[in-house]
């Protein structure tokens, strides 16, 4: 079992910057994928971003290509989602997602309560 708590959400202006954090606690000895995933209202979710264990590899969404940034601190158990050039559209509930695998693609199989995250025009 793998818990996931997310943090720095806000309200920031649309050209702004935020960045998220997800610590992860329990199944931490064992190795696994992370990624970020993100709901707007009345959407489904989507992928955002994911990261291997190593953090050799990683995979984004088009619509975040070059403006967001996935990394990870394994000594720290986090992984952080650096959001730049932020537009109105990437306002959402962001989420934290651990995969079953160390590499990608993966299943995740554990997920935290997720973060707001508003842009404003």
């Amino acid at each position: 079992q793998v818990q996931l708590v997310e943090s720095g959400g806000g309200l920031v202006q649309a050209g702004g910057s935020l960045r998220l954090s997800c610590a992860a606690s329990g199944r931490t000895f064992s190795p696994y994928a992370m990624a970020w995933f993100r709901q707007a209202p009345g959407k489904e979710r989507e992928f955002v971003a994911a990261i291997s264990w190593t953090g050799d590899y990683t995979n984004y969404a088009d619509s975040v290509k070059g403006r967001f940034t996935i990394s990870r601190d394994n000594n720290k158990n986090t992984v952080a989602l650096q959001m730049n050039s932020l537009k109105p559209e990437d306002t959402a509930v962001y989420y934290c997602a651990a995969g079953r695998l160390p590499i990608l693609p993966t299943p995740y199989d554990y997920w935290g309560q997720g973060t707001q995250v508003t842009v404003s025009s």
